[in-house]
């Protein structure tokens, strides 16, 4: 089924078992003349509130994310990790609510009871959801289109193993080889459709979803190769265990009925961790584009009165996904600046003003793209966005340019921090190292890091 049907289904099975849990404590606290009560309390009223909040819960730790083919064992150690604690939090706003009352403790502690209901009750809806989800791929109902690149040897092998267990949903539509030479799959049902060379193309025309890569373990620039080809298509990849050396860090263990695969570019941060990371932007985003509009207009006329042209400067950048987007900025050049096309930014550029020159050093001419994280255009911290020209002929030279665009971009980075400004490819390709590094330790506590370096730069006028 497809996500947002699985999404439905599973908010559809939670809502049964959550709202029968709240029936079934109900009666139990209520109705069983376990304790006493002077006003009997509602049922329906109270019991939509608790599923709304076991649908924030669950949403926030990723109980909401597509399971295709994963394990139910894990889904089961994640939901029972979440109703302890979603249990633990009731309990103590049912403790502060009941200081100052004459409740006894013993109503407190049927918490406890209602931690077993709900556990039983959403943990035999999800598997009853997932035992359905299973029983389909395995009559081919919902199954992903898959390609197998790589070698003939070893492609062969994984394509065996992929037709013993049919649970994992994957329907094999061909093969990709290392070269044009391969033409005899050995599996009459999954023909050779070209080379990894050609992987752009073919993902796009057979519909691909899933990739699994079977590659040996000395094959390290093919794997490079393969992950650039796929970058850009909305499609999984998957790796035989042997190869996890070479991306290390950038891989999650993905095991079913004993045959392991591995997962190139999980997802990057847990729900929660996006929402606030969100929620951020836009309560950092509001704040300094209302507070700071007294500086903001200052900017505007000195940029105005030292040379003619606009405050603004706008420019089509790439975004997440390849969307392009027109960022913001204030100017720092000469309006005639790029008369002649595209260029470098060079050291001591000599199309930069003296405004522009003060701006860049502390950051200020960035400032508008506030505008952009409100547009959810940008984040506060993230690969700073490229133009795209230069996008299309960096991900010709650069291997894993384009994985920089699985993510939000950045007013702020981890490369701007740490590097210069792009004044030659290689300074592109070292920018493209921090990046990736960024985009492998994406959390919370690494965007609080970049954003505090960035204010010690710009107090100290060392912007890159």
């Amino acid at each position: 089924m497809g996500k947002r049907k699985e999404i439905g289904v599973l908010l559809l099975a939670d809502f049964i078992s959550i709202c029968l849990a709240w029936v079934i404590y109900y009666y139990v606290r209520v109705r069983s003349g376990w304790i006493d009560m002077s006003v009997e309390p509602e049922l329906a009223v109270p019991m939509l509130f608790v599923y709304g909040y076991w649908v924030v819960v669950f949403w926030l730790v990723g109980l909401y994310r597509s399971w295709y083919a994963s394990s139910r064992f894990d889904e089961l150690a994640l939901l029972f990790k979440t109703v302890t604690f979603g249990c633990l939090f009731l309990f103590f706003a049912v403790f502060v609510d009941d200081q100052g009352s004459s409740v006894s403790v013993s109503s407190r502690l049927l918490i406890l009871l209602y931690w077993a209901i709900v556990l039983a009750t959403t943990s035999l809806g999800r598997m009853g959801v997932r035992s359905i989800q299973r029983n389909m791929l395995i009559a081919g109902i919902g199954v992903h289109r898959t390609l197998i690149a790589g070698g003939a040897e070893r492609a062969r092998e994984l394509y065996a193993r992929v037709q013993e267990y049919p649970a994992l949903g994957y329907r094999v539509v061909g093969f990709a080889g290392l070269d044009r030479r391969w033409t005899d799959s050995g599996a009459p049902e999954a023909p050779v459709l070209g080379s990894v060379d050609d992987l752009h193309t073919l993902i796009p025309r057979h519909e691909v979803r899933e990739v699994l890569i079977a590659l040996d373990s000395s094959d390290h620039d093919r794997l490079l190769d393969v992950i650039a080809q796929c970058n850009g298509h909305k499609v999984s990849l998957k790796i035989v265990p042997d190869l996890y050396d070479i991306i290390s860090g950038q891989a999650r263990t993905n095991a079913i009925y004993g045959f392991p695969l591995i997962e190139i570019s999980p997802q990057l941060l847990s729900p929660w961790e996006a929402a606030v990371k969100r929620t951020m932007d836009v309560g950092v985003a509001g704040i300094t584009l209302v507070l700071g509009i007294p500086l903001w207009l200052l900017i505007g006329l000195a940029i105005r009165l030292e040379s003619p042209g606009p405050a603004l400067y706008r420019q089509r950048r790439v975004g997440k996904d390849g969307t392009e987007f027109q960022i913001f900025k204030f100017r720092s050049m000469r309006q005639d600046a790029e008369r002649g096309g595209a260029q470098w930014a060079r050291k001591r550029d000599p199309r930069v003003t003296r405004v522009g020159r003060f701006l860049r050093n502390t950051h200020l001419d960035e400032i508008p793209q506030v505008i952009n994280v409100l547009k959810g255009e940008m984040s506060l911290v993230g690969p700073r966005p490229e133009r795209p020209e230069f996008v299309e002929k960096l991900a010709v030279d650069i291997p894993l340019y384009l994985r920089r665009l699985k993510v939000r971009p950045g007013v702020t980075g981890w490369a701007q921090v740490k590097h210069k400004y792009d004044e030659s490819i290689e300074d592109v390709r070292k920018k493209v190292e921090y990046d990736l590094y960024y985009i492998e330790n994406m959390s919370l506590r690494m965007d609080m890091k970049i954003i505090l370096s960035t204010v010690y730069h710009t107090v100290l006028g060392k912007g890159h």
